[in-house]
C-alpha cells in the first residue's frame, strides 16, 4: 500500500501565496501520474493540476498562470505552489498518486487526507 502526507495548508490573505507538499511512502515500485485536487463548500472534487513522472504538467483553466505543479522524484513528493490566491480558490486540496508496487501489477490511485486552503481577508 502506498500513503500521501500532505502539508502546507492555511489562512490567507487574497493575493498571497502557499505551498503545498505530499509525499508519498509504502510499497511503491513506480509512481506515475501525481495531482492535486480541490473541493469547495457545496462543490464537487475538481482537479486542479497533474504531473506525470516526466514532468508533463495539466492545469485546470482557473487556475493556469497563478498555479504551478512540480515533482521531486528522488523524493517521492509532489509540490502545488499557488500564487495570487483568490477568495474562490478557498477549499479542501487533496493530493493523489496512481502507482504500481510491482512489474506487472495493475495501477492503483490513493488519495491522501486532504488540506484546508482558506483565501480571506
Amino acid at each position: 500500500q502506498v500513503q500521501l502526507v500532505e502539508s502546507g495548508g492555511g489562512l490567507v490573505q487574497p493575493g498571497g501565496s502557499l505551498r503545498l507538499s505530499c509525499a508519498a511512502s509504502g510499497s511503491i515500485f513506480r509512481l506515475n501520474v501525481m495531482g492535486w485536487y480541490r473541493q469547495g463548500p457545496g462543490k464537487q472534487r475538481e482537479l486542479v493540476a497533474d504531473v506525470t513522472s516526466g514532468g508533463s504538467a495539466n492545469y485546470a483553466d482557473s487556475v493556469k498562470g497563478r498555479f504551478t505543479i512540480s515533482r521531486d522524484n528522488s523524493k517521492n513528493t509532489v509540490y502545488l505552489q499557488m500564487n495570487s490566491l483568490k477568495p474562490e480558490d478557498t477549499a479542501v486540496y487533496y493530493c493523489e498518486a496512481d502507482w504500481r508496487d510491482g512489474p506487472w501489477s495493475t495501477v492503483a490511485r490513493t488519495w491522501g487526507q486532504g488540506t484546508q486552503v482558506t483565501v480571506s481577508s
